[in-house]
């Protein structure tokens, strides 16, 4: 049986906390737009952290920042770990974060233990991740795996017209590591950005997955006109409509429960008035499920389902795909390694599949890729409020270390 290792729990909660000083707000979250001199910042500290372990620093075109501790064999592919450091513009303390300096708490962990193994292990620190400051989000992953075009990604701009390149030359991130290069694997320790874990009473999420997304813009016409001299039986009003629309939306994730859901997200009335009946209104679904044959059932039902509700009210309808992204099931093998170390080390924990995007989903079409999962409190994320236990915080990155450890010592028999 493999020896068990543990990290040490006060200084990766240390770590943390020193990380959320960078761009801390009021309320106790964290404000660092991709690209901005606050991620700069964090990945400056972050850097010299690595620095003092003994780890080596490099850059791709996107900015995607990489810390190497060499191995035995330094011509294999590395053995990656890592997540994020840019952050909502009120976001938290851990989403993102965790992975990084739980990746960097390894590294520690095995200089300290004296712990040599074939591969070169590599911490990544995704670039705009968030897709809070440019998009689209998970655009760094993206680039590097391939997903997107450099130049695509280069020529996005924030809301001030500043591109993502003239963001990288600003703060001097861009390298010429190469894209799409091999990676042996892939890990990330992360949040779960929800409730189920917690409302379990479990510490560790065995993550085999990412469920399907499917996002569509629809557009609602009817005929403004006036709110005082129109009488109800003779208004086209789309808000109306809409409301109903929304209830149907609702009964599809009742369809599809416990796994599908359905989410309107944004919903902007044109040209809005107090006294003016809605004549156009524009909102978006967010459709989410487990299964690919499930999430193509759920978008038609939408299709259909609205516009029974358009035409028995006298509006026109227009849906559109904006974006789907396929169920993702991890690698056998990583999910294996997660598992293994989580009952060598006797922690609770339970498969979870991730309802939230990751960059491990854009990953896990480049190399053997998984997650590990830990409660965060309320099952809040995307949120100052945003936190963690020490202990659950120390335990995912023992399952962290462990797995790592599992998957080399795999590949070194």
């Amino acid at each position: 049986m493999m020896k068990v290792s543990k990290v040490n729990g006060e200084r990766l909660w240390g770590s943390l906390m020193d990380m959320a000083k960078v761009g801390a707000t009021e309320r106790g979250g964290n404000c660092r737009l991709a690209l901005s001199r606050e991620d700069l910042a964090g990945r400056e500290l972050f850097m010299g952290w690595c620095r003092e372990a003994g780890l080596s620093i490099a850059f791709d075109a996107i900015g995607n920042l990489f810390a190497r501790r060499e191995g035995q064999d330094n011509s294999l592919p590395p053995i990656v770990m890592g997540s994020h450091l840019d952050t909502q513009p009120k976001g938290g303390r851990f989403d993102g974060i965790y992975g990084v300096l739980s990746g960097l708490e390894v590294v520690r962990c095995l200089n300290e233990q004296g712990i040599e193994i074939r591969q070169p292990i590599e911490i990544a620190v995704w670039t705009n991740e968030e897709g809070a400051r440019f998009t689209p989000a998970m655009f760094g992953s993206a680039v590097f795996t391939g997903i997107l075009p450099l130049q695509t990604a280069l020529d996005a701009r924030d809301a001030q017209g500043i591109s993502v390149a003239e963001a990288l030359a600003d703060i001097g991130h861009s390298g010429d590591l190469p894209l799409q290069r091999a990676f042996d694997s892939y890990f990330e320790a992360h949040i779960e950005q929800g409730p189920i874990l917690e409302d379990n009473g479990l510490p560790v999420g065995v993550v085999t997955g990412g469920q399907a997304i499917c996002w569509l813009d629809v557009q609602v016409g009817g005929v403004s006109a006036h709110a005082g001299t129109t009488p109800m039986p003779l208004r086209k009003d789309a808000l109306f409509g809409v409301a109903e629309m929304a209830s149907v939306l609702e009964s599809i994730a009742r369809d599809f429960a416990p796994k599908g859901l359905v989410t309107v997200g944004q919903l902007e009335i044109a040209k809005s008035s107090r006294n003016t009946i809605p004549g156009r209104i524009n909102f978006t679904v967010d459709l989410r499920h487990h299964e690919d044959q499930q999430i193509a059932a759920m978008e038609q039902a939408v299709y259909e389902r609205l516009q029974i509700v358009a035409d028995k009210r006298g509006l026109s309808l227009a849906i559109s795909r904006h974006w789907l992204s396929p169920a993702t099931p991890f690698d056998a093998d990583c999910v294996a390694a997660v598992r293994s170390a989580v009952q060598l080390l006797g922690y609770p924990h339970q498969d979870i599949v991730s309802g939230a995007g990751h960059d491990a989903i854009h990953l896990a079409g480049h190399c053997p890729t998984t997650m590990i999962f830990i409660p965060c409190v309320g099952g809040l994320s995307h949120n100052e409020a945003e936190d963690a236990l020490p202990d659950d915080v120390r335990m995912g990155c023992d399952v962290l270390l462990n797995a790592v450890l599992q998957r080399a010592q795999h590949l070194s028999d």
